[in-house]
């Protein structure tokens, strides 16, 4: 209730006011905030936070760190360029990659999403329940309810992190591929997505990388995972 009364007598921002908020708020966070969210806390519409998110993001041009916009939310993350001495600072061992049947199975969510774990697994002629929950840990996929059919099964869409992992800023920057919205259809991966010479069990390039947990204080531009010390 004190909040509640405290946001109903604050001043408005202005813009330069708001966009150090802007900053401090997604400083502290250290994962993806709403457009949304942002916009509640600070008295403004969606709308403007985007604008001045999208504003505060160029001039992070010559700095250590970048401010990544989303269609629906924003990110600070460290440039990885300094990925390397960040990580020997902080101790953190860089992360595996993503195998090629995860590589797939993601390929396939983020080309027809949002889709159903049965749908993926008549695309790819195999069972998909191993690689669609380790995506799930990996916050690269969520769910994002049920589709209206019997027994409801849950339908997977891509996140943000799974934007910032491949370098994408929306889901129309995906490389053109062949059409995987059928059952019917052999399964076509992007050569961006996957090399063709791989073997289903063959690990994807260093470039895939798992994404960072949002409890994570060290977020990378292209989504380096630094894991646990052992």
């Amino acid at each position: 209730m004190e909040d509640s009364t405290i946001q109903e007598t604050r001043e408005p921002l202005s813009e330069e006011q708001a966009k150090k908020a802007l900053e401090a708020i997604l400083f502290a966070a250290g994962h993806s905030m709403p457009y949304d969210k942002l916009a509640a806390v600070m008295g403004l519409t969606p709308a403007i936070v985007k604008r001045y998110a999208k504003e505060l993001a160029t001039t992070y041009d010559d700095k250590g760190i970048s401010l990544l916009c989303y269609p629906d939310s924003c990110q600070l993350c460290t440039k990885e360029e300094f990925a390397t001495l960040v990580r020997e600072a902080l101790g953190i061992r860089r992360g595996g990659n993503l195998s090629a049947s995860s590589m797939e199975v993601l390929a396939v969510i983020a080309y027809n999403q949002p889709i159903t774990r049965s749908f993926i697994d008549t695309i790819r002629g195999v069972d998909s329940s191993y690689a669609v929950g380790s995506l799930l840990d990996k916050g690269l996929i969520e769910a994002s309810g049920r589709l209206d059919a019997p027994g409801r099964p849950m339908l997977y869409v891509t996140t943000d992190k799974f934007l910032r992992v491949f370098g994408l800023s929306s889901l129309e920057d995906l490389p053109e591929t062949e059409a995987l919205s059928t059952a019917a259809q052999q399964i076509g991966i992007s050569n961006e997505l996957l090399k063709p010479e791989e073997s289903a069990e063959a690990e994807a390039p260093k470039d895939y990388e798992a994404a960072v947990d949002p409890e994570d204080a060290v977020i990378f531009e292209s989504g380096a995972d630094p894991e646990e010390p052992k």
